[in-house]
């Protein structure tokens, strides 16, 4: 649920992602399909390719899972074929909400994510619809245990990092898409542990939502990220702490 910037509901959104390691390994070996099919097999040459091979690290994917992914995608070795889709919609209470899928059947995942958001009281909008309320930001996530928060700012800074921000159980740095990796070498060069790094859309304003609405959109968002062929969802929501860990 990229949109909330708060470390608590991040890492809450991460332990659930991780307890559903199956959906977490298939949404990852598609990313390494489609960036070795759009820029090759060297990572070195590919950065889109180098980010999704840091992300299956992220999550300790078997080295052998990266390599068969990666060969698919480049042709050395059969598989599906992968399409990208992004839906733009509005949930309860006018929040906007963008859903970056990769699928074998655009037609079949058109259709279900538009029942979904019926379902949940949304309305799924053509594109440019709320696109231009969201900007591209890589995100990296580091856990304070153990981790001196004056030397990773310095490295997340000097590196590229655009913003370091220190909350209550870890540290959130903000990069620019191209600088993603950088910063994250340069982290991990320095011996630091990175919990997760992505590229998001993160919205450049908030919609305040509380009570029904607010419940409506956190359970819009949760059945979207369930669907199989669903990525990364980004919502500009802006509901409490306490109704979301209550929710959750």
């Amino acid at each position: 649920m990229s949109g909330h910037s708060k470390w608590a509901s991040i890492k809450h959104k991460k332990a659930i992602v991780d307890a559903k390691r199956g959906k977490t390994f298939t949404r990852i070996i598609r990313e390494l399909t489609i960036a070795s099919r759009m820029g090759g097999s060297d990572p070195s040459a590919n950065p889109r390719l180098r980010t999704a091979i840091a992300g299956a690290k992220d999550v300790n994917m078997p080295l052998k899972n990266i390599e068969n992914a990666v060969k698919k995608g480049a042709g050395e070795l059969e598989g599906a074929t992968y399409e990208e889709m992004v839906y733009e919609g509005y949930g309860p209470g006018g929040v906007a909400i963008m859903v970056e899928c990769t699928s074998d059947n655009k037609n079949r995942t058109a259709a279900e994510i538009r029942h979904i958001f019926s379902k949940g009281h949304g309305n799924l909008g053509a594109v440019g619809s709320v696109s231009y309320l969201f900007e591209k930001h890589g995100i990296i996530l580091i856990a304070r245990e153990g981790a001196d928060e004056d030397q990773l700012m310095e490295i997340a800074l000097e590196s590229g990092a655009d913003d370091f921000k220190s909350e209550e159980d870890g540290f959130t740095i903000t990069t620019s898409p191209t600088a993603l990796n950088d910063v994250r070498e340069a982290i991990e060069q320095a011996g630091f542990k990175i919990e997760s790094s992505e590229i998001s859309s993160i919205p450049t304003m908030t919609k305040a939502v509380e009570g029904k609405d607010a419940e409506g959109v956190l359970k819009l968002l949760n059945t979207l990220e369930e669907h199989d062929d669903v990525g990364i969802v980004s919502a500009n929501y802006d509901i409490s702490d306490e109704l979301i860990e209550q929710y959750q």
